[in-house]
């Protein structure tokens, strides 16, 4: 039987943050084979850890991050791995950015956005948050695609795609959540479109109730993330075969969120849209079947 090494137990670590903190993608996950899924897991721990540092701060506030991203930093780009006992997130992302071949400024592009939300709490325009999203969820999107097999421009760009119809799905579910942490993620000019405002949010919070105008402002963002799943489709016939039943089963899972927003009447305020596990069952084992706007480009039998 192997032994297991310093480094297994790295992304081990990494494994047991993802079925933590992600369920949904970690289930999506387990249809990749064994070899790729670590790789999956690092990536995923490493973006996760720096979010619960933002998101939930220790005594000495946003030090904590500040400190951790300085050294994460220049410890991905050392020519000598992080030690995999000391530090088993930093240490997998390192194997995982050099088996792959991954730019870790694509990283730093996404420690960017997340100090960005010590100081941020607000996005005018779609367009000011999707600039945000650029590196909070599109670079995720991009340095994921090399794991399944994917490249080129186009690839990338419907990878990223994919990750902000995640990120905008995880908006429009936490509104609540995030509105107590004193942020909003809905854009300024979307609220002003439908007649509501942040007043609006915090009687939802307060009352568990929502209104016509916040009602209409989640319909609209519901509608731009439908919108972003359907450009990210075809991009999943860009990735080796053996990886599209993954990314089928996240975006179907993902998109599931969604489905019950709507369900409970676009209700994010007395409840968390959980989908439910005959539904979560549902998605993996359709996971074979082409998404709408897939299509499959004729003989493609790419392997890395």
């Amino acid at each position: 039987m192997p032994t297991s090494t310093p480094l297994d137990g790295a992304y081990d670590a990494c494994r047991r943050i993802h079925r933590r903190y992600g369920r949904t993608f970690y289930l999506a996950t387990r249809l990749l084979p064994r070899d790729r899924q670590p790789h999956v897991h690092a990536l995923y721990a490493f973006a996760r850890v720096a979010d619960e540092m933002v998101d939930s701060p220790g005594p000495t506030g946003p030090h904590d991050f500040l400190a951790w991203r300085v050294s994460a930093t220049e410890q991905l780009r050392n020519d000598h791995p992080p030690h995999a006992v000391a530090e088993p997130v930093l240490a997998a992302t390192w194997h995982t950015l050099r088996r792959y071949d991954l730019d870790p400024h694509l990283l730093e592009e996404f420690l960017d956005s997340m100090q960005q939300d010590l100081t941020v709490t607000r996005y005018d325009t779609w367009d000011d948050l999707r600039g945000y999203m650029r590196g909070s969820a599109a670079v995720i999107g991009e340095l994921m695609a090399p794991l399944l097999g994917a490249r080129g421009d186009d690839a990338l760009l419907r990878a990223g795609r994919l990750g902000e119809a995640f990120q905008l799905t995880n908006f429009v579910r936490d509104v609540a959540e995030d509105f107590g942490r004193g942020r909003v993620y809905l854009p300024q000019s979307d609220l002003r479109r439908f007649g509501a405002t942040d007043d609006d949010i915090a009687a939802g919070v307060r009352d568990g109730r929502v209104n016509p105008r916040m009602r209409a402002v989640l319909a609209h963002e519901i509608a731009r993330a439908r919108a972003l799943y359907a450009e990210s489709e075809a991009g999943v016939a860009a990735v080796d075969r053996w990886a599209r039943p993954c990314l089928r089963a996240a975006s179907r899972l993902y998109a599931q969120i969604l489905d019950e927003i709507e369900a409970a009447d676009l209700d994010v305020f007395s409840r968390r849209a959980v989908v439910p596990h005959r539904d979560r069952v549902r998605a993996v084992l359709t996971s074979w079947r082409p998404l709408p706007g897939e299509h499959d480009p004729a003989g493609s039998t790419r392997r890395s």
